[in-house]
């Protein structure tokens, strides 16, 4: 059963310049100016991350100017264990502090429950999590936990449950598959140093290799991307589940450029309108907080820069 039909999807993080989900939201009329922008351009879906001011602005935004859009909100879950693998950051939580963490994402899944009853004509989905499960994940929660919580949403809500994962990850978590009514995949060729030449094929061989594996189930891609700039040739990457630099070589042209992301989001596009894929778009705007220095890498995903002017 598909219990989304095909349209345009990207995902929308309005975070500006001295702003982030740690600090200052988005204002409401900031949020008006990029939603207007994205319907305009022919989206039909968002995704947000978390169950917060910032989501309910756009919640409040969609309904008060009656714009074409749904959305697919999830809760962006605290590290319950203390990762000893996770390449990012070195985890050493107390027991009384990662008790703190559970308690703090059972709060998020009410505050997502309180949020969607409050505004259901325009969530079309729920995520019990975000990449929560590799084994260099950030935000490590348990697959039992992360069933609880699918539960709980079914409980309280009348929505589809999904679950956002990298499309390595999703055969290691069946149990929580067959808890969902769609599986959210992430792919992305740029991570796994793909040449931008076979980037649109390995989306590809992600999406047939899902759909073997989850028959009865929808199929979406929740995050796809490239990203435009990096203050370094070179590039992280997962290469057998661990993450590596990967240096090109001399005379190698650049991978993070505006004319790959053209190639790559016009290729993409061009694949999933013939075929009627739902992805999301990784990101809709640069997020500039997510580095130290705006020329990093995970800061220039966007379509859109800053300053909301369309890259290509």
């Amino acid at each position: 059963m598909n219990y989304l039909e095909y349209g345009k999807a990207i995902c929308y993080s309005g975070y500006r310049k001295g702003q982030s989900p740690k600090g200052d939201s988005p204002t409401k009329e900031q949020v008006r100016e990029d939603l207007h922008i994205l319907v305009n351009d022919g989206y039909k879906y968002i995704r947000m991350y978390d169950p917060n001011r910032h989501a309910r602005y756009a919640l409040e935004v969609i309904r008060d100017d009656n714009l074409p859009l749904r959305c697919i909100i999830g809760i962006d879950s605290d590290s319950e264990v203390n990762n000893r693998e996770c390449p990012f950051e070195v985890q050493n939580y107390t027991d009384e502090e990662l008790k703190a963490r559970i308690e703090r994402n059972d709060r998020e899944v009410d505050k997502l429950i309180d949020l969607v009853k409050e505004f259901d004509e325009y969530v079309v989905a729920v995520s019990v999590g975000n990449e929560n499960t590799p084994v260099w994940t950030a935000h490590k929660v348990s697959e039992q936990r992360l069933i609880g919580h699918a539960r709980k949403l079914k409980a309280n809500l009348d929505k589809p449950v999904t679950f956002c994962e990298g499309a390595l990850d999703w055969p290691n978590i069946t149990d929580l598959a067959k808890e969902l009514d769609i599986i959210s995949v992430h792919s992305y060729p740029y991570h796994y140093g793909t040449p931008i030449e076979e980037a649109v094929a390995v989306n590809k061989e992600h999406y047939a290799a899902m759909k073997a594996l989850f028959p009865d189930k929808q199929v979406i891609f929740t995050e796809v991307g490239w990203s435009s700039n990096s203050t370094s040739p070179s590039y992280n990457a997962f290469v057998d589940g661990k993450l590596v630099t990967i240096t090109p070589k001399a005379g190698e042209p650049r991978r993070q450029s505006v004319d790959n992301e053209k190639r790559y989001i016009e290729e993409l596009n061009s694949w999933l309108e013939e075929d009627k894929v739902i992805a999301f778009i990784f990101e809709a705007f640069d997020e500039l907080w997510k580095g130290d220095v705006p020329e990093a890498s995970e800061c220039n995903f966007g379509l859109y820069n800053e300053e909301r002017r369309k890259k290509f």
